[in-house]
């Protein structure tokens, strides 16, 4: 029996071929997701220890969370700290770091870099005058507050050289710096594709912290001084509250840890879509298994005639899929290689940030490919096999296989009903729940396996509604609607691969056009003012922005955005300073209780939600303690619904500037006489400096952003979905080649009593493109169901949600449905119009 499963996997080498491209495509996603990731997470663990090389011990400040009093920022470490550390027994030198974010313009005036890696920091040198972690390719260390150094990667990138004038940002306002060194080093940022300018000491600690403080003091051990033992010293002269000591080993350790956990959201997503394609590629296995078997009748009704038992004809089914499977689980293995190395590459060529680092193929990849390629193939083809085990040598006396009785047609609709039925129920239960994600999972899971078993009840009366189209191409059209409504169960596992790939697709194109939507709307709607001014990394603004700004004869009104933390009612929160008198002219804010009024003084406006919890309402009065420690009591005006863009307590920034150690703005709205114009924006931006590290947004360029967003994502998605639907054209290849090579006989009739190959072709064509779209409107179905499903639970979050139903996309969708069945045909159907016409006749 076992030589005999060879002989029929080396006899049918065409007609399993399919089979084993659907199996290797999974495998391929599989292995390649686990390369990829592999691969990421193990250059950036790489590179981010190379950061710890120097430091064996790392003094940081303690959050402000941490320590009781004044609920100001996180306090700074100073020179005493600094000397007092590297003098402690065993530390061989202390140095003192500030880092910040810093944008460096380009020969163009355009920012370097994507913003988020762009960073500055100091220049601290040693006794021999040189800082040993930036050693210097060309120039010499910056001094003073118009030099500074930059890594030679950027430099190099920008065509910058000593001595050159560079326009950087740090806050806002533009510096034009002197280029007094270049750099080399093996920071983990530069080495992802970032860029590090570095300042002397003193102007760093004015740019990024404060005059004399640090952000971290680093201290390096003494040879035969243990990092743990050096940890034990410095902690004896550390401040109480202010400051804790970490080892080098497991700062480390955690950003390994961290990098692993970031990865591990990106490997699952990944893995996801991988399982989808090898779900789909399950009917493909299982619908090629069983046409196998039925094609194979007498020839199996022989081998138990002659003494084989049913459990070596599943035997050999099972050894057949065996075969199969191991060399699809091989070949997508060699193909996931390749896939995670172009994924590397594709984000390196997308401008994302990847250090440098050997593709890593571990044995755990390996080890799972295999398992996963034979496990699906042999679990999808033991059904297939079970059913030959039961065919009797009686079938042998005929090649006609038997058809499915009405007892297990009606047993398959049965279940199917209650499984579809359960599973709407679950859906529409969860979306009247607050926190139903788990409950809509489940139902839509359960749903999305009802409708496959009742597809081939529902293939009758759905493809029964293209007979008149399908009149119209003559024989051809009414032959076409026959074949597919002939075997139900084959045309339900074919369409269903599709509809698999469909549903998923429509279903995140609906939730992501409505989401967009809903923020878009949420965005501009709350928004007077004409221009949003940001920083290009998210980071704070300096006042001078505001302040330019507002100077302007264009501009009417303007608000900076602040926060500051607090104590309220014993926990830390954030008050944002708005400038009250003008916060009503930029803002559009929807009030249940109270008004906007008068915010000023002691005077604010709060979120429903911080409202609820704290059970405010206007005219309620709260005690609170300022970042510098002083007191005071704040009275309740209003309640807004709180936004993605405001949300907490609102304050004057008259009230909360005099209790603010540093001031500096997360944004400006800013409010125009001549409202958004390209000649108004150009002033802006004319006044700003022509930053490149400032942004002047008005309400057309966040919606551009907003869109932008949902669109890469998207696209995201549709790449990695489109290997369900490639494993789904297979599928319909698949099921018309075995079904033109079980009607030749058929076929050979046909051609005999008149119809020639073009009729044949085209009565091929129309099958397959009959069955494409049957799967096509169910996935759609579907999938706009579940969009909208979905759509209910996000709306609790986000207020402005509206359902929007891509029409367009959806029709796309259809088309690509419709494509996919003429693509699938090309090859099956020029096969059956080249059966010679006798030869078919005769055949069995």
């Amino acid at each position: 029996m076992f030589r005999t499963a060879l002989r029929n996997v080396l006899a049918h080498k065409a007609r399993l071929l399919m089979t084993v491209l659907a199996v290797m495509l999974g495998v391929a996603f599989v292995s390649g997701t686990l390369v990829f990731t592999s691969t990421i997470s193990d250059a950036f663990q790489a590179s981010s220890q190379k950061g710890f090389d120097r430091v064996d011990v790392a003094v940081q400040p303690r959050s402000a969370g941490d320590h009781q009093g004044a609920p100001g920022r996180t306090p700074r470490l100073d020179r005493k700290l600094l000397d007092a550390a590297a003098r402690v027994p065993g530390a061989a030198s202390a140095t003192g770091t500030v880092s910040g974010f810093t944008a460096i313009a380009d020969k163009k005036g355009e920012l370097l870099g994507d913003g988020f890696s762009t960073l500055g920091g100091n220049y601290f040198p040693g006794k021999d005058g040189t800082d040993a972690r930036y050693p210097l390719r060309d120039g010499t260390a910056p001094r003073g507050p118009h030099e500074f150094a930059l890594d030679a990667r950027t430099a190099d990138e920008a065509g910058y050289k000593v001595g050159d004038t560079v326009r950087i940002s740090v806050d806002g306002p533009v510096r034009e710096q002197k280029l007094a060194g270049v750099f080399t080093t093996d920071d983990g940022t530069v080495a992802a594709g970032g860029s590090l300018a570095l300042f002397d000491t003193p102007t760093a600690q004015k740019l990024f912290a404060a005059p004399g403080t640090f952000s971290e003091i680093d201290v390096t051990a003494a040879p035969g001084t243990s990092q743990t033992a050096l940890k034990a010293a410095v902690d004896k002269v550390l401040p109480k509250d202010g400051a804790e000591a970490t080892t080098g080993r497991q700062l480390a350790d955690e950003q390994a840890k961290m990098i692993a956990r970031r990865m591990d959201g990106m490997k699952t997503g990944l893995l996801v879509f991988a399982g989808i394609a090898l779900f789909v590629g399950v009917f493909i296995i299982a619908n090629t298994f069983t046409m196998l078997v039925a094609q194979r009748t007498k020839e199996l009704a022989l081998l138990r005639a002659v003494g084989a038992s049913r459990r070596q004809v599943t035997r050999s089914v099972l050894i057949e899929a065996f075969v199969v499977g191991a060399v699809a689980a091989v070949t997508g293995l060699a193909a996931g290689v390749g896939i995670g190395a172009g994924l590397r590459a594709l984000m390196s060529s997308t401008g994302a940030t990847v250090p440098d680092g050997p593709l890593v193929v571990s044995p755990t990849t390996v080890g799972t490919s295999l398992l996963v390629g034979i496990v699906i193939t042999v679990l999808a083809a033991w059904l297939p096999g079970r059913r030959a085990a039961k065919i009797p040598p009686v079938a042998a006396m005929n090649s006609v296989h038997a058809t499915a009785t009405t007892k297990s047609l009606v047993v398959r609709n049965i279940l199917g009903a209650l499984c579809a039925g359960a599973g709407a129920a679950g859906v529409l239960v969860a979306t009247g729940m607050s926190d139903g994600k788990t409950v809509m999972a489940g139902g839509a899971v359960l749903l999305l396996i009802g409708v496959f078993i009742l597809t081939p009840l529902l293939s009758r009366p759905l493809i029964a509604l293209a007979a008149p189209v399908l009149r119209a191409f003559g024989i051809s059209g009414s032959l076409a609607r026959q074949n597919a409504v002939r075997n139900p169960r084959r045309t339900a596992a074919t369409a269903s691969a599709l509809m698999v790939g469909l549903t998923l697709i429509t279903g995140m194109t609906v939730i992501a056009g409505s989401v967009q939507k809903g923020i878009d709307k949420m965005a501009t709607d709350a928004l007077k003012a004409d221009y949003v001014v940001s920083m290009a990394g998210r980071t704070p603004l300096s006042p001078e922005v505001e302040k330019k700004l507002s100077g302007l004869d264009e501009v009417t009104a303007v608000s900076p955005l602040r926060n500051s933390p607090a104590r309220i009612g014993g926990g830390i929160a954030y008050l944002t300073g708005v400038n009250g008198p003008d916060f009503g002219k930029l803002t559009r804010l929807d009030f249940t209780q109270g008004a906007l009024g008068d915010l000023r003084g002691d005077k604010v406006v709060v979120d429903d939600a911080t409202a609820k919890e704290k059970g405010w309402k206007p005219g309620s009065r709260f005690p609170v303690t300022y970042e510098d420690g002083k007191k005071g009591t704040l009275t309740v005006s209003g309640v807004y619904q709180g936004n993605e863009m405001l949300g907490g307590v609102l304050v004057d920034n008259a009230t909360l500037a005099p209790h603010q150690k540093q001031i500096t703005d997360m944004q400006v709205m800013v409010k125009t006489a001549d409202g958004a114009t390209d000649a108004t924006k150009d002033a802006l931006v004319a006044a700003l400096g022509k930053n490149p590290a400032i942004s002047v947004s008005d309400k057309q360029d966040i919606s551009d952003g907003i869109a932008k967003m949902f669109n890469l994502m998207l696209n995201m998605l549709y790449g990695l979905l489109a290997m369900a639907v490639i494993v789904a054209v297979l599928g319909v290849i698949n099921t018309l080649a075995m079904s033109v090579f079980e009607r030749s006989q058929e076929i050979g009739m046909l051609r005999a009593v008149g119809l020639d190959r073009r009729g044949v072709k085209r009565m091929v064509r129309l099958e397959s493109l009959v069955i494409s779209l049957f799967g096509g409107v169910l996935g759609i179905g579907l999938g706009v169901f579940f969009g909208w499903a979905a759509g209910e639970l996000i709306s609790g979050s986000l207020a402005t949600y509206e359902l929007v139903l891509p029409w367009g996309r959806m029709g796309l969708f259809l088309a690509l449905a419709a494509l996919v069945g003429v693509l699938a045909a090309l090859w099956p159907a020029r096969r059956a119009a080249r059966l010679n016409m006798l030869a078919s006749i005769k055949a069995e």
